[in-house]
């Protein structure tokens, strides 16, 4: 697998960024958008990201985004900010290929020096796949919300997978 490296996203990355994510929604086992979501809809979650405290990370191949990482504030008061939501979103073609795997290992390098003490992960329960790789990763399961989701009239239970990081 080539050298993959995680670059900080710039506003002109965003565009590629939504396509990523759009591409995840007809599937209906990564995010709870029913349709695909605008650039311009997704700017203040951009603005909400920065490079001192929630980063967001791009994955280029051949200059194109072939992935992203963000961390994002689990909850907005200042006594939960130690603690961060991971996420991480492949192009369909870089999935299956152990690039998620990688992605969310250098996440949990390097997330301690954004000051993130525990990690988090909101996943679907039907979403195999993203459970195995977090639970891989030495992630637990510290919530079950069951039926909080309805994704084409079938109810859904979101995991929260968790990892404390000191």
């Amino acid at each position: 697998m080539p050298d993959y490296r995680l670059e900080l996203a710039t506003l002109n990355d965003l565009p590629q960024i939504v396509a990523i994510y759009n591409s995840t929604i007809a599937g209906r086992m990564v995010t709870a958008d029913l349709a695909p979501v605008s650039v311009e809809s997704r700017r203040p979650w951009f603005d909400a990201h920065n490079a001192e405290r929630r980063p967001l990370w791009v994955v280029r191949e051949q200059g194109t985004v072939i992935a992203w990482v963000s961390l994002s504030d689990f909850y907005g008061r200042p006594a939960y900010n130690g603690t961060a939501e991971v996420s991480i979103y492949l192009a369909e073609s870089c999935r299956g290929r152990g690039l998620g795997s990688r992605l969310l290992q250098e996440v949990l390098a390097l997330a301690p020096q954004y000051g993130v003490e525990n990690l988090l992960g909101f996943i679907f329960g039907h979403n195999a796949p993203s459970l195995a790789l977090f639970q891989r990763h030495g992630f637990s399961e510290w919530a079950h919300l069951p039926r909080v989701a309805v994704l084409d009239d079938i109810h859904r239970d979101l995991i929260i997978l968790g990892k404390a990081l000191n």
